[in-house]
């Protein structure tokens, strides 16, 4: 079992998936798409991913606005996460994921990526911050820390 970590944004989705031992959280591949409603292909990419790393469930990012009201980009988040769910049939938790773009690009900044490289890596980084923030969450809850 596996679990697969999802940074949703207009023209992009990050994802991330798991290790076995759901310790670590590991970025894979950002899916692009020409625009925010065509997301046929996206959902089919995102399919296959979970056929390949056998994943029982989703962990999509919520990006709630800092006074944590759903605005906008949180509500698209969430239509996301209830066309795939339909689509695929799994449990998809909401994570709460303020800030991990901005700290996914200063981890990058800070390795020295710039321009279209940052681009390019950004949110398949985010989608594992969301991920492992939720693996964090699942360890402290179960006791551990």
């Amino acid at each position: 079992m596996r679990i697969m970590g999802l940074d949703y944004g207009s023209k992009t989705v990050g994802v991330a998936i798991s290790d076995d031992l759901l310790l670590t959280a590991q970025p894979v591949e950002t899916i692009t798409r020409d625009s925010e409603s065509k997301l046929r292909r996206t959902l089919a990419r995102i399919e296959e991913l979970i056929q390949e790393y056998q994943v029982s469930l989703i962990v999509v990012g919520l990006p709630l606005n800092m006074d944590d009201s759903v605005g906008e980009r949180a509500q698209r988040a969430i239509e996301f996460k209830d066309k795939l769910a339909k689509r695929t049939g799994l449990e998809i938790i909401m994570q709460d994921e303020r800030l991990s773009t901005i700290e996914a690009k200063d981890t990058l900044t800070e390795m020295g990526v710039k321009g279209r490289d940052l681009k390019k890596y950004v949110d398949k980084i985010a989608a594992a911050y969301i991920l492992q923030d939720y693996l964090n969450g699942r360890l402290e809850d179960n006791g551990h820390r």
